[in-house]
């Protein structure tokens, strides 16, 4: 097991360094001055060229590059072009709120899905399969933004039961473990479970099926096992698969909310990913993206390393 996770670890390192690489290239390879929206428009040469070279765009891409990762690896992530603070503090602040709306949904989406999914495995082509399976279909087809307006209509707008916009009261950016914040997390929690409840509930449907098929279930029955005992057997096989998924969505969920925490006014990772592409913030941009990339890849190991302790098969595979 030892073994398996140190292998594990050695193979994620060069697939960090490529993200780096991808992170930083595209960033630079979209068009236009990052130093338009803090200079004047008459600003001279000489102050240009100042700014050029307090951020380091003088130098050439390698350079920039090299220096980039040697100080990311120190905890730097550079200056934010647009609000002159520290690019990491804005981050960890934005990821911690992103991460705890995204623990909320991955939960609620992984309950929900997990019970629709062994419902409709359980129970194939009955009518309570047809219901689960077209609330899984529903959830991966209705686009996530639109639905969070709608929430936003009825239950804020004309219910008035839940606040439509914020991470706290008065647009407070500062998180606190009380009602008054929690209720600003249900609709954006609840509008971005839909997709990994959809994606998790026909994942576990088609795995149940594919279990209850095979010999060592009808071996079960034969040896007269209830159907408790069964549907125990079915959860610990189908168990790595489904942490396998709800790893993964949580990894989407973490980088895939800006349209949601913009609809929201989340102050979360989408939201400042949103303002740093729209503000041409390359040190912001860059950060949020690596950071997010980082998080998924760390993400991803994990999920392995839990599967392998859950099913030693897969660490022989």
């Amino acid at each position: 097991m030892i073994r398996y996770v140190l292998r594990r670890v050695v193979l994620a390192l060069p697939i960090m360094l490529g993200v780096a690489v991808v992170c930083f290239a595209l960033v630079h390879l979209a068009p236009g001055d990052p130093l338009v929206s803090v200079l004047p428009p008459d600003a001279s040469s000489e102050m240009q060229e100042q700014l050029r070279e307090l951020y380091g765009f003088n130098r050439s891409l390698p350079e920039q590059f090299g220096s980039w990762v040697w100080r990311a690896l120190h905890g730097d992530l550079g200056t934010s072009i647009a609000t002159n603070r520290p690019v990491a503090t804005e981050v960890l602040r934005a990821v911690g709120n992103t991460l705890r709306l995204a623990l909320l949904a991955t939960l609620i989406g992984f309950i929900l899905g997990s019970f629709f999914g062994f419902v409709a495995g359980y129970f194939r082509n009955s009518w309570l399969d047809k219901l689960a399976s077209t609330l899984s279909v529903l959830g991966v087809s209705v686009p996530h933004y639109w639905l969070g307006m709608v929430l936003v209509i009825v239950f804020a707008a004309q219910l008035n039961w839940l606040p439509a916009t914020g991470a706290g009261p008065g647009g407070s950016d500062r998180w606190a473990w009380d009602w008054a914040h929690i209720q600003h997390m249900i609709l954006p929690a609840i509008t971005m479970s839909v997709i990994p409840m959809g994606i998790i509930s026909r994942t576990i449907r088609a795995l149940v099926g594919e279990l209850l098929a095979q010999e060592f279930i009808v071996g079960l029955r034969a040896k007269g096992l209830t159907n408790l005992g069964i549907f125990l057997h079915v959860v610990k096989n189908a168990a790595p698969t489904a942490l396998a998924v709800m790893g993964l969505q949580l990894g989407y969920l973490l980088g895939g909310s800006i349209l949601i925490e913009t609809v929201f006014s989340w102050p979360g990772t989408g939201f400042l990913l949103n303002s740093a592409i729209f503000q041409r913030d390359l040190p912001l941009l860059q950060g949020t993206i690596l950071v997010l990339a980082m998080f998924f890849v760390v993400l991803n190991l994990l999920v392995d390393v839990v599967q392998t302790a859950l099913d030693p098969r897969m660490a022989r595979a």
